[in-house]
């Protein structure tokens, strides 16, 4: 059991800026999103974090662990599908892959929550730095890929879940990547 208080207590007397109602848990070996309003479990999603593992070294493509927050909500009234590229829509919509195949490319759709690492020397500063290196939370096309590890560093959620993620007040909020 994850005490989010706690977790969430070490970095909020140092970050006024950051959102006291919603907290994010990232579950790397459940592959799994947990969102929690008021400190109580409110829903879970299933995620993709990174085939290559976890770290924070520029260039890796590894999903960093650690504390972060939600710096940019990007593509809010964006048509559901629509492809991203450099954070900007391409009115493009992208085709949802249900089953287990991975086509080897890091499509972003639908919403972008851009992260921002919390702790220095770990996912903050010089060449390990979460926002630098682009890590979203993001819809993906590789739907059926989801429960299992296959993005690119990103975590990847279904597009109807980040959608539905996105319309919550979630913008600086919290958020704990946890290897367990």
């Amino acid at each position: 059991m994850i005490d989010t208080k706690l977790i969430l207590s070490q970095y909020i007397n140092k970050n006024n800026n950051l959102n006291k109602e919603y907290m994010i848990i990232v579950n790397i070996l459940n592959q799994e999103l947990i969102l929690y309003k008021n400190y109580k479990e409110l829903i879970k999603y299933m995620i993709s974090t990174s085939i290559y593992g976890e770290g924070s070294e520029e260039g890796s493509n590894k999903t960093p662990i650690g504390a972060h927050y939600i710096k940019e909500c990007i593509g809010n009234n964006t048509d559901p599908l629509t492809i991203f590229q450099n954070r900007r829509p391409t009115g493009t919509k992208t085709k949802i892959i249900s089953e287990k195949i991975s086509i080897n490319k890091d499509i972003i759709s639908s919403r972008i929550l851009w992260l921002d690492g919390l702790e220095e020397g770990k996912n903050k500063g010089s060449n390990l730095d979460s926002y630098s290196r682009y890590i979203y939370i993001h819809g993906t096309n590789e739907e059926g890929m989801l429960g299992e590890k296959s993005s690119h560093g990103c975590i990847r959620m279904s597009n109807s879940d980040i959608i539905d993620l996105c319309d919550k007040n979630i913008c600086n909020s919290f958020v704990y990547i946890s290897e367990k």
